[in-house]
C-alpha cells in the first residue's frame, strides 16, 4: 500500500512539472483528475476558463463537499501561479449549487420584466429608462456589481441573436431569448443603448440627444474604434442628462438602482416636453434667379467705378501734404511757446 501510494505521487509530481506547476500535495489528486480530463478533452487546465471547469463538474458528478474540494484545489493552484480562480465565477458557482441557481433564475426573470417596462423615448426618461434597463439585464445574470461598473463597450457584443457580456476576469456570460416566447429583450435592450452611445459618438451634447428620443432618427453603428472600446459601457447620468464618457458608474450606485427598480421605489422621471423647431419659423435662403448677362454687367460697373475714382489718389496725396504742413506749424507754436 505504501508503494501504491508512493506511485501515485510520484505520477502526480510529474504531472505537475509537465506543465511547471508546483501543485501542494493536498491538491494532487483533485488537480490531476482535472487535469488529466483537460487533456483528454481538449481544454487548457491553466488559466482554465470558467466554462471549462463548470463542464468538469458536470461530467464528474459527486457529492457537494467533493465538488467544493475539487474547486477549492483548482482555484489554489491557479491563484498560486497568479491566475484568477476560476471556480468563483458566476457560471460556476451556479452549477455547484442548484438552490442558488433557482433562485438567480427567478431574481433574473423579475429583473429582465422590470428592464422591459422602463421607457425607452422621451426626455430625459428614455435616456435614464435606456440606460437602467440594461443595467438590470446585466444584473439579472448574477454579474456583481463590480463587474458590472468595471464593463467596457468592448464587453457586450451579439452573437447572432445571444447577448455576450465578458467580465475582466474572462468569464462569459450568455443572455439567449427567452426559450418560451422567443422574445430576445436582452438583444433588443442592448441594441437600444448602443445606439444612445453611437449617437454621442456623432453628436456629442445633450441639447441634439434630447431631439433624438424624442423624434429619434436612425443611427448607423460602426465599428468602435480604440478609444471607444475603452469607455465605460454604464455611465452615471446627471439631472441634466450630461454622460461623462470617461466615468463609470459606482459598485453603491448600481447596487441602489437595482434595488430602487426591484422594490417599486426607483425615481420617477418625468418626460418634459421638447420644443422642436417650427418650420415656420426656419429661415430658408431665397432662390435667386440669374440673368445671363449678370456677369458682362457686374464687370462693367467695376470698371465704371474704378475710372471714376481713379483721380482720389491724388485729392489723397493733397490732403496728406496739407495735413503735413499743418503739423509742423502746430510744432513751430508749440516750440515758441516753451522758450517764453
Amino acid at each position: 500500500m505504501i508503494s501504491v501510494g508512493r506511485e501515485a505521487t510520484d505520477r502526480n509530481d510529474v504531472h505537475g512539472a509537465d506543465l511547471g506547476l508546483r501543485i501542494p500535495a493536498r491538491y494532487h489528486y483533485d488537480w490531476t483528475l482535472f487535469a488529466d480530463w483537460c487533456a483528454a478533452a481538449d481544454h487548457h487546465p491553466i488559466p482554465a476558463a470558467p466554462e471549462t471547469l463548470a463542464l468538469f463538474l458536470h461530467e464528474h458528478p459527486a457529492a457537494v463537499a467533493t465538488q467544493r474540494r475539487r474547486l477549492s484545489a483548482i482555484n489554489a493552484v491557479h491563484t498560486d501561479h497568479g491566475y484568477p480562480a476560476p471556480g468563483r465565477t458566476e457560471t460556476v458557482r451556479r452549477h455547484l449549487d442548484t438552490t442558488r441557481a433557482s433562485r438567480l433564475d427567478r431574481l433574473g426573470r423579475l429583473l429582465v420584466q422590470r428592464a422591459v417596462e422602463l421607457p425607452t423615448d422621451g426626455w430625459p426618461s428614455g435616456l435614464f429608462g435606456r440606460r437602467d434597463a440594461l443595467l438590470l439585464v446585466l444584473a439579472a445574470t448574477g454579474m456583481s456589481f463590480t463587474d458590472i461598473t468595471r464593463l467596457r463597450r468592448r464587453d457586450l457584443r451579439l452573437d447572432g441573436n445571444i447577448l455576450v457580456a465578458t467580465t475582466r476576469s474572462g468569464e462569459r456570460l450568455r443572455l439567449p431569448p427567452d426559450p418560451e416566447t422567443g422574445d430576445n429583450h436582452a438583444g433588443e435592450i442592448y441594441r437600444r443603448w448602443a445606439k444612445i452611445q453611437a449617437f454621442l459618438d456623432q453628436y456629442p451634447g445633450t441639447h441634439l440627444l434630447r431631439h433624438h428620443l424624442t423624434d429619434p432618427i436612425e443611427i448607423i453603428t460602426d465599428s468602435l474604434d480604440a478609444e471607444q472600446a475603452r469607455q465605460p459601457l454604464l455611465c452615471p447620468i446627471d439631472r441634466w442628462g450630461h454622460l461623462p464618457h470617461a466615468q463609470s458608474m459606482t459598485p453603491q450606485s448600481v447596487s441602489m438602482l437595482v434595488r430602487a427598480h426591484l422594490s417599486g421605489r426607483a425615481p420617477l422621471r418625468k418626460t418634459l416636453i421638447v420644443d422642436m423647431p417650427d418650420e415656420a419659423d426656419v429661415w430658408a435662403e431665397p432662390e435667386i434667379a440669374l440673368d445671363p448677362a449678370y456677369y458682362e454687367r457686374g464687370t462693367a460697373a467695376r470698371r465704371r467705378d474704378h475710372e471714376a475714382l481713379e483721380d482720389l489718389t491724388d485729392a489723397f496725396d493733397e490732403i496728406e501734404d496739407r495735413a503735413d504742413a499743418l503739423l509742423e506749424e502746430l510744432l513751430v507754436v508749440m516750440e515758441g511757446a516753451a522758450n517764453l
